[in-house]
């Protein structure tokens, strides 16, 4: 593990080594003021399609479709507007709760008094800028904009995950992200998302595209040269990705999970197919595809429009203080056991 470790080390380092000595048109690119039908992205110094650089889903658009807009795919001009106007009396000044994931858009749809939610302990004045467009779902597949049904296996394993984080007999009993391990891959929104720690970096050398995620800093290192999947006996958290270029598109086919890492509710045999297409100087075209009969009735994909943001990737200290916070998840699950 320790060899594995380090030679995923040398591996990144030499990769963003290798990015800072590439040139590419990426710079006049940006500054372009508007986008020509014609635009193609820049190039590295090798020739692949350029993705890199800081990127960010600051969507406001819901991951589901709201039951209240059912059958519809977009909005008009003056939903878009009136949405923009709630969220601005709802949140400017801060003095609300932290809308994180899909309760933005819900909040300006159903514009109540005053938006507060019981599961966040932080005002709106730490939200990031988010950006309404005329979409009202990020799923583009199913057609009603919602997440196939779950089938019975993954309704009984979901069950069985709720009782034994209830039960809660250590901290291996927890989930991998409250446990500071991984955040998972994908990472699409959502109602508990929260795009403040959203941010993550593409970076490419020769053969290579690798992903640094903000949120507990991890790194997916990408290889494109055709090699197989590993095999089935060996299981990461974030899968085993392997990438190809498909034109001007990054495609990422991604297996080998292991079983406890968990994307709403997959099991081990979750595949997902991912897509970075740049369509602007600042905007990549991000689709996933999740696959696993396991779990759904059927595949779906979202379609996420990634931001490129002017800024860089800091520490992510999940682990700052986590023992304390471990140790006072355990306390109140034991408390709640003597008050039975």
């Amino acid at each position: 593990m320790r060899h594995s470790v380090l030679a995923g080390t040398v591996l990144l380092a030499t990769i963003i080594a290798v990015q800072a000595s590439q040139t590419s048109s990426a710079t006049s690119a940006r500054s372009q003021t508007s986008q020509s039908t014609s635009w193609k992205p820049p190039r590295t110094q090798d020739g692949q399609p350029d993705l890199q650089g800081v990127w960010l889903n600051n969507s406001a658009t819901p991951l589901e479709r709201p039951k209240t807009l059912e059958g519809r795919s977009s909005l008009t001009d003056a939903e878009v507007a009136n949405l923009k106007r709630n969220a601005d009396r709802l949140f400017k000044d801060g003095n609300a709760d932290l809308p994180v994931g899909d309760n933005l858009f819900l909040a300006a749809l159903a514009n109540p008094e005053q938006f507060r939610n019981a599961n966040s302990n932080r005002s709106a004045a730490y939200m990031v800028q988010r950006e309404f467009d005329h979409r009202t779902s990020l799923i583009v597949d199913p057609a009603d904009g919602r997440i196939p049904a779950l089938t019975p296996e993954a309704q009984q394993r979901r069950a069985a995950l709720a009782a034994k984080e209830r039960a809660l007999a250590g901290p291996e009993d927890l989930n991998n992200n409250t446990r500071c391990i991984t955040s998972g891959v994908p990472r699409i929104g959502g109602v508990g998302a929260d795009p403040q720690y959203g941010h993550f970096q593409i970076v490419q050398g020769p053969g290579y595209v690798a992903i640094l995620m903000e949120t507990i800093h991890d790194a997916r290192i990408i290889p494109l040269d055709g090699r197989p999947h590993l095999p089935q006996s060996i299981r990461q958290w974030s899968g085993d990705p392997r990438g190809r270029w498909d034109g001007a598109t990054l495609v990422v086919d991604t297996t080998n999970f292991a079983p406890t890492s968990n994307f709403l509710g997959s099991s081990n045999r979750l595949h997902l197919v991912e897509r970075f297409t740049r369509v602007s100087p600042d905007t990549i075209d991000y689709e996933v595809t999740a696959d696993d009969p396991t779990t759904w009735t059927k595949p779906w994909t979202v379609l996420v429009h990634l931001k490129q943001m002017p800024v860089k990737i800091y520490e992510y200290a999940c682990h700052e203080g986590n023992a304390d916070s471990m140790l006072e998840i355990l306390a109140i699950a034991r408390a709640a056991e003597k008050g039975r």
